[in-house]
């Protein structure tokens, strides 16, 4: 054993190198070490912690016990990095002189084939009731919940930069933490070398290698590996720093809860009938609002309510906003950050007063302005003028107005079935954890249902799950 946090016990780390399956020769990964620069929209996330995402799995009945699931978790996701192979790689940084003959640095994937770091941890004390409960929106314990993920509180720069030895840390990691009565399989990634598309898509993948028989043909789509830049832009770009670390703010979070929320499809249909019923005859003539739009306005009217907002103080709605359908040039199987934000901005009293259906027309108008030619535009001066998003600043507390939307309700989460059954749950890490953090997930039960992961504030969560309007929308969880 090697330590225990929170009741997690490790028990082994290695690494998981790619591992071509046989008969698969186009997984294959290159004999030689190969380069991938990074593009704008790949940069600008290196200064943010890693994503982190898990699933509660049924406790498999596996002949050789834990050891032999955690042998054969470890061989598939192998055959899955030879599709994914420069996820197996390490971030590099060289010294250089931009145009002007100033010091600048290039950061870039060097897919030698490293490794991802791989995981066997053991809780026997936790259960899955620990994780999940049957009351309509229930905290979550986060303690517990936030070790069995690895990589924890790392930003993306901290891959890039040189341990004691002169190693350096995977982009990729995966934990399989064994359960009381379950198992959990979690992995954190690197934002500055993929989204959560590539997130998933790898996740995906991993898990029909697993319950799939060598030699059968996988469903799940390859990825496109070839990075996408604009025409004109420069390749590698080159940061205009002397050092890395000059780009470095160390986030500082404050104390947050987090509380599961399942919607089921009917009470997401009901929310979408009157968002789109409130604004019959007006702006909506031509155009309706989104399921996911109504039920994230109801969070966004709910908050501000938690929050107790003033009516006069100004509050935002940022969604991440997918560039895969929206952009040309990028098919959705690319791997490598293609996200981009909108937002939604108004007073805490017109959003809770004007009603459901102007909240969401909001958060349509600001999805809808989404431009592909500012989106270029963006890409086109980013080089000249480089921005990094920096999740949580030191040097001033967290704005208590902003809500801000990641993930997706098309993610495929819960057909992330590794053999012994489909996933009871879906967790994050303690990764990008701040006041307003929301992540939205398909429900359980498909068929247009869908959960939010809420972040805030202790004594505002506490009020959020008291607020009848809001919980009249949430359904009880189903184990």
């Amino acid at each position: 054993m090697e330590g225990s946090t929170g009741g997690v016990r490790i028990v082994s780390r290695r690494l998981v190198r790619p591992e071509q399956a046989a008969g698969s020769p186009d997984d294959s990964a290159p004999s030689e070490p190969e380069t991938i620069h990074l593009t704008p929209w790949d940069l600008r996330m290196i200064t943010v912690d890693y994503i982190q995402k898990g699933l509660l799995l049924p406790k498999p009945r596996t002949a050789g016990g834990g050891a032999q699931l955690v042998d054969n978790l470890a061989s598939s996701l192998a055959r899955a990095l030879a599709r994914f192979y420069p996820l197996a790689g390490r971030l590099a940084v060289t010294a250089t002189d931009d145009a002007t003959g100033d010091p600048s640095i290039v950061v870039s994937l060097r897919c030698n084939g490293e490794g991802a770091e791989f995981v066997r941890a053991e809780a026997p004390g936790v259960t899955v009731s620990d994780i999940i409960a049957s009351d309509p929106g229930y905290y979550i314990p986060s303690s517990v919940v936030w070790s069995f993920f690895p990589l924890n509180g790392l930003l993306g720069t901290d891959a890039a930069l040189d341990d004691d030895d002169g190693s350096r840390l995977a982009v990729l990691a995966a934990q399989v933490t064994e359960l009381a009565d379950g198992v959990f399989v979690a992995m954190s990634l690197n934002h500055a070398v993929a989204d959560g598309t590539t997130f998933w898509h790898l996740f995906n993948t991993w898990s029909e290698i697993s319950r799939t028989r060598d030699g059968c043909e996988l469903s799940t789509p390859r990825p496109v590996l070839d990075r996408w830049f604009l025409e004109t832009s420069p390749v590698p770009i080159a940061l205009p720093f002397g050092k890395l670390e000059d780009i470095v703010r160390r986030p500082v979070y404050l104390p947050v809860r987090e509380c599961f929320f399942d919607f089921s499809a009917e009470s997401v249909k009901k929310l979408k009938e009157k968002a789109n019923a409130e604004m019959a005859g007006t702006a909506t003539a031509t155009a309706t609002v989104s399921s996911l739009q109504s039920l994230l306005a109801h969070l966004w009217r709910a908050s501000c309510r938690a929050r107790e907002l003033a009516p006069d103080r100004e509050t935002t709605y940022i969604l991440l906003v997918g560039c895969r359908a929206r952009v040309k040039g990028i098919p959705q199987e690319y791997m490598g950050n293609a996200v981009t934000a909108a937002m939604a901005r108004s007073t805490a009293g017109d959003v809770v007063s004007k009603g459901l259906g102007w909240a969401a027309w909001l958060l349509n108008r600001a999805v809808a302005a989404f431009d592909e030619a500012s989106v270029r535009d963006d890409l086109a001066s980013w080089p000249r003028d480089p921005r990094f998003v920096y999740v949580a600043k030191p040097t001033r507390e967290e704005d208590p107005a902003m809500v801000i939307t990641g993930s997706s309700s098309r993610f495929d989460v819960y057909g992330n079935d590794f053999g012994w059954g489909r996933p009871v749950a879906v967790r994050s890490g303690a990764g990008n954890k701040t006041d307003g953090k929301v992540t939205v997930y398909e429900g359980r039960d498909g068929g247009g249902s869908m959960a939010l992961e809420v972040c805030l504030a202790p004594k505002a969560l506490a009020r959020l799950v008291a607020d009848e309007e809001f919980m009249e929308a949430v359904s009880a969880a189903v184990a």
